[in-house]
C-alpha cells in the first residue's frame, strides 16, 4: 500500500514528497530541501522508516522544486527523472537564485527524460505519467490508479491553479491540461500539490473558481 509523506521546505513553502510502499522502496518527488535542517528532516524520515530511495523525480523544474536535487542525487546515488523540455527552465534557475539570494547548484549529471506514456515503478507500485503543461512548459503529473493518488506539482491546487505568468506559462494551456487530463480521473482521486494542502478531483470540479465555470 502506498504511503505519501509531505514535507514543506524552503522560502517558497514548496511541498516535497516521499512516496513509498510495503517494500520500503521510495521515490522522492520535487526535493525542495535547501537548508541543512531541511535536508536532515528528509533523511531522518527515510532512515527512521528504513526506506530505500530508488528514484528522484521533478514534476517541473522551477527553482523551488529543484533546490534539493543535488543533495538527494548525491546522498542516494540517484538519477533525476524529468521531462526533457524542462531543461531550459532548469538552466534559468541560477538567475532566479540570485534574485532571492539563494545558492543554485548545477543540474545533476545523471538524468533520465520521461514523458506521457512512460511509467514510474518502485517496489510493488506504479505511477502513470500525464503531460500537463501550462504552469511550466513541460510539467508532468503522476497518477496511481490502484490507490487513486495524483501528484500534480504546480498544475492543480486546493481551489486554485498554478500561476501562468512565469516563462513557459500559459493560462489556456494549463486549463486544458487540467480538464483534459486530470479531470478525466475519478472524483475520489487524492491530489497532492506542489504547495498547500491535498485535495480531490471531485472537490476541484465543484469548488475551484478557475475550473467550474
Amino acid at each position: 500500500m502506498i504511503q505519501v509523506k509531505q514535507f514543506t521546505f524552503n522560502e517558497f513553502q514548496e511541498n516535497t514528497y516521499v512516496v513509498y510502499d510495503e517494500t520500503n522502496e521510495c521515490i522522492i518527488v520535487d526535493p525542495g530541501c535547501h537548508h541543512h535542517a531541511e535536508q536532515k528532516m528528509l533523511t531522518d524520515f527515510i532512515d527512521d522508516n528504513n526506506l530505500k530511495p530508488v528514484k528522484l523525480i521533478n514534476t517541473h523544474c522551477h527553482i523551488d522544486h529543484v533546490l534539493g536535487n543535488n543533495f538527494v542525487a548525491n546522498k542516494y546515488n540517484l538519477e533525476l527523472y524529468f521531462h526533457k523540455d524542462e531543461l531550459k527552465t532548469y538552466s534559468e534557475t541560477g538567475r532566479w537564485a540570485q534574485l532571492f539570494g539563494l545558492i543554485m547548484e548545477e543540474i545533476p549529471e545523471k538524468k533520465i527524460f520521461i514523458n506521457e506514456g512512460d511509467q514510474i515503478h518502485f517496489g510493488h507500485s506504479v505511477f502513470d505519467i500525464f503531460f500537463t503543461p501550462g504552469h511550466s512548459v513541460a510539467s508532468l503529473s503522476f497518477y496511481n490508479k490502484e490507490q487513486k493518488i495524483c501528484i500534480s506539482g504546480d498544475v492543480l491546487f486546493l481551489e486554485s491553479i498554478g500561476r501562468t505568468d512565469l516563462p513557459g506559462g500559459n493560462f489556456e494551456t494549463l486549463i486544458n491540461s487540467i480538464k483534459q487530463k486530470l479531470f478525466t480521473l475519478a472524483d475520489d482521486v487524492a491530489v497532492y500539490s506542489g504547495h498547500g494542502y491535498p485535495t480531490t478531483i471531485g472537490h476541484e470540479k465543484k469548488f475551484n473558481p478557475y475550473l467550474n465555470g
